[in-house]
């Protein structure tokens, strides 16, 4: 009588072991990005996989059975905050007004970095292992170097911006990811006031025009000048 009743619990058991397993993976998966988004907002992404499993409680071969290499572990992570960043990108531009345009998109840039000292580092990096943020990258500064041509023949937009100032605005930025929680998005914001208020033309900047500024990564060569 007992074995057709354990032969029946066994079938279960074994229906629903692909199940089980299934969800153990996405588990798994879920702690690994947990942890990698709170490495990297933390100490960027120099952070080795190594740690990234110790903190998501995983061995070394789990993490690398779901991200074969770093790269495909950032891209997921970030995913998210490049779409935020194009969004802001293309909003900053559709706007008829290129100088408002302009502005929206370095308060908003700064504010969403703020929160992340690993995307900014990521979006930044020259590292091969992050090669697929160049081709984001290198898009966006082409389409923020249209943005500011705009603003300069408006008048409102310093005649000596290049794109490479941005990129040393970001760079600048990237301390306020390690400000308190609390104050840092009000931060951000007042940085964000007081570059705006630097890239506005005014007279004092036709008079002491900026030296160049250094060449950074995947800048079209054209925006620098």
């Amino acid at each position: 009588m007992d074995a057709p009743v354990h032969l029946g619990e066994l079938r279960t058991m074994t229906e629903q072991m692909p199940h089980m397993l299934r969800a153990d993976a996405r588990d798994n998966r879920d702690r690994i990005l947990d942890a990698a988004r709170a490495l990297f907002a933390e100490r960027g992404t120099d952070v080795t996989m190594r740690a990234i499993a110790r903190r998501a409680a995983v061995g070394p071969a789990t993490l690398y059975r779901r991200f074969p290499t770093k790269q495909t572990l950032v891209d997921e992570v970030f995913a998210d905050e490049l779409r935020a960043c194009r969004g802001i990108v293309e909003d900053g531009c559709a706007d008829a007004d290129p100088w408002r345009g302009f502005s929206s998109v370095i308060e908003r840039l700064t504010v969403l970095n703020s929160r992340n000292q690993g995307f900014v580092d990521a979006f930044m990096s020259e590292h091969p292992e992050l090669d697929t943020f160049a081709a984001h990258r290198a898009t966006l500064f082409r389409m923020l170097a249209e943005l500011a041509r705009r603003a300069q023949q408006a008048g409102r937009l310093r005649r000596d911006f290049a794109v490479g100032d941005l990129v040393l605005m970001l760079h600048a930025g990237r301390a306020l990811a390690s400000l308190p929680p609390s104050g840092r998005e009000a931060a951000a914001r007042r940085f964000a006031v007081l570059a705006i208020d630097a890239f506005r033309e005014s007279r004092a900047s036709l008079v002491t025009a900026a030296p160049p500024t250094p060449r950074g990564p995947d800048v079209p060569s054209k925006a620098w000048t």
